[in-house]
């Protein structure tokens, strides 16, 4: 069966493939796990029910199902995008169909971006021929510094996309938050510390001794709707997704794990994180980095530089990478890739081949909540497939075929029937609108 979306209760668990789930025997593969370890020459994987059960050297388990010789061909697990707003618009320059911001709404932390995903967006059949399998999806900041929560999705195209609701909430500080705060990055953090309060006083009526409950005449900054949507993130059982880029705004940001010691905190962007990478280390928390920075675009991204991510990790930080932007993850290999180039730079900090790569597949796929599930070929893992028709980290290579949970997806979308449309095309077929 489909995985159930329980909208009421929260989505907190995976659940059986789909009962359409192909078994596949893929062998004769140049195959990558994603658990940051070298391509093993030879490989075979091994899916059966809508999962793995085994990937790795040949003759490791007993064929299954469809045989399909890679003939050398490289095959990875399905790429995990994060943070995306993938299926929440599908032209974004036409506001009826676009989600990603609510600007005039009345509520910010309580917007519910799993209520909006709409899996045959031609967003997601573009990027799922992109070689990306899962993501992280969620509305971005616009009348608050509380952008709401996002969602896991799976991107097959299924009449029901989301994995898991409410997997996170997404806050931007640093400029942007100030300037949705009231112009300062004091009214921001203001604003984010009034909030916190009000839903740790809510967790109080459960309970919680430590916590003081708002009484009837209190003033309060957020609606009872957007505060109680902040508890989950509180007592810890919802991630909370920082988008924060200048070292400064990074400390701060730091401390309030000290505050609120129960926080699952992710930072988002983190251009200047390499400035306070022993920091970030010494705290426990995960960067989804900009991989690709490396002139300034803003003040708080002045110490830019594209080994921001290799030094994040040398450091000891659990680092993945984000795309060059939320709305077209399809750069991610380009930018794992510009992380293997960088290691034959000097003077330069990139990743090898093994972690670069599980940058984009399992270490985004862990810190969402699905180590182990998404994002890596091995047993138990859901099975997620991508043969490639060159190494998946150099710019030109695509996929040529992809499974999503043991299912063998299409690659068309619109811009292939365009291009398919076009391209050997006779110049008097042509509409008569081409040479206006």
């Amino acid at each position: 069966m489909k995985r159930i979306l329980a909208l009421a209760l929260g989505a907190t668990a995976l659940t059986a493939a789909p009962a359409f789930a192909q078994d596949v025997t893929i062998t004769n593969a140049r195959l990558v796990l994603g658990d940051g370890g070298a391509p093993i020459e030879g490989g075979t994987v091994v899916v059966r029910g809508g999962s793995v059960v085994y990937a790795g050297p040949a003759g490791g388990a007993p064929a299954s199902g469809t045989s399909v010789d890679a003939g050398g061909a490289w095959v990875t697990p399905g790429l995990f995008a994060t943070v995306t707003t993938l299926g929440l618009a599908d032209v974004s320059a036409v506001g009826e169909t676009n989600d990603i911001t609510a600007g005039d709404s009345p509520f910010s932390a309580a917007l519910d971006a799993s209520t909006a995903i709409n899996p045959t967006s031609q967003h997601i059949l573009v990027h799922r021929a992109a070689g990306i399998t899962r993501a992280a999806t969620t509305t971005m900041p616009s009348g608050s510094i509380f952008a709401g929560q996002g969602a896991i999705i799976d991107l097959d195209g299924d009449t029901n996309a989301v994995m898991q609701a409410r997997a996170f909430q997404m806050i931007n500080l640093g400029e942007g938050g100030a300037d949705r705060a009231g112009g300062s990055r004091v009214a921001a953090y203001a604003l984010l510390s009034a909030a916190m309060r009000e839903a740790q006083a809510l967790v109080g009526k459960a309970g919680i001794p430590e916590t003081t409950e708002i009484g009837k005449d209190d003033e309060v900054l957020l609606s009872r709707f957007d505060a109680e949507a902040l508890v989950p993130v509180v007592t810890g059982r919802q991630k909370l997704y920082v988008a924060v880029e200048r070292a400064a705004d990074i400390r701060a940001v730091l401390a309030l794990k000290a505050q609120y010691p129960r926080l699952d905190m992710v930072l988002v962007g983190a251009t200047e994180g390499w400035l306070v990478a022993r920091e970030i280390a010494a705290a426990g928390v995960p960067v989804i980095a900009n991989a690709l920075n490396d002139l300034p675009e803003t003040f708080e991204q002045l110490g830019a530089t594209q080994s921001n991510a290799g030094r994040l990790a040398a450091a000891g930080v659990k680092v993945a990478l984000n795309a060059s932007t939320l709305r077209d993850p399809r750069r991610l290999q380009q930018a794992a890739g510009n992380l293997v180039a960088l290691t034959r730079m000097p003077g330069a900090s990139g990743m090898d081949w093994g972690k670069a790569f599980a940058a984009i597949s399992s270490v985004p796929a862990d810190i969402s909540g699905m180590g182990g599930k998404a994002g890596v070929l091995k047993a138990g893992a859901l099975g997620d497939v991508v043969m490639w028709d060159g190494d998946p980290l150099e710019v030109g290579s695509v996929p040529t075929r992809v499974f999503i949970g043991g299912v063998e997806q299409s690659l068309e979308n619109h811009q292939t029937g365009l291009r398919d449309r076009y391209i050997d095309l006779d110049e008097s077929d042509r509409p008569k609108a081409y040479d206006w």
